[in-house]
């Protein structure tokens, strides 16, 4: 397996189509969109990360996965996400998914997305309830497909995935910190965010 993260994997996936249909839905630019795309990816699977970290997250993750998401390809998840005509099923249901990944935080999240890319929070909000159940069946396929697959396991990859974006830094890891720090010291500011924000936007390789 490549020494990628997930994260990057994943956003090498969403290139091409899925970028065009994305920045579509939310009337942005794909460079404005994509960059937002990769700070939120590390976002949500770092969050994924610290709620498998308890062996009961890791355990109702893995139940989720496997009833609800596995089998279901990328194409069609962003096409029934996008289609918006039906009620989202639990496996397209974005907002719920989101609600159980970050809780309470999802508000603080969210606002903090849309500061640090400029897509402001309802951008940020409709982007990340569209990511949300893409990172579940990308999840899905990538781990039930393994014979093995166990909460541990998916914990494991989830804590690992999790550290590399708070260690790669970039926009990515500095919402995490600043999101998942429930007591709020050691928080980044919005400042050191945009500047991070900043940085990423001009100079980060597309």
């Amino acid at each position: 397996m490549s020494s990628n993260s997930l994260a990057e994997q994943l956003f090498q996936q969403l290139q091409g189509a899925p970028l065009q249909q994305l920045s579509q839905q939310l009337g942005t630019g794909q460079m404005q969109t994509s960059s937002a795309i990769s700070a939120a990816l590390p976002l949500l699977l770092g969050a994924l990360g610290k709620n498998t970290a308890q062996p009961q997250g890791a355990e109702a993750l893995f139940g989720a996965l496997q009833k609800d998401h596995a089998g279901l390809d990328l194409g069609s998840v962003l096409g029934a996400v996008l289609g918006g005509g039906s009620a989202p099923s639990r496996q397209t249901d974005g907002a719920a998914i989101l609600g159980h990944i970050f809780g309470g935080a999802q508000p603080r999240a969210e606002a903090s997305l849309g500061q640090a890319t400029g897509l402001g929070g309802d951008k940020a909000g409709m982007l990340m309830k569209i990511l949300a159940p893409i990172v579940l069946s990308f999840l899905a396929q990538r781990f039930m497909s393994q014979g093995n697959a166990n909460p541990s396991g998916l914990s494991q990859v989830l804590g690992q995935e999790r550290q590399v974006a708070q260690q790669q830094g970039g926009l990515g890891g500095g919402l995490l910190g600043a999101v998942l720090d429930q007591d709020g010291d050691g928080q980044l500011g919005l400042g050191d965010l945009l500047k991070i924000g900043g940085g990423m936007l001009g100079g980060k390789r597309q």
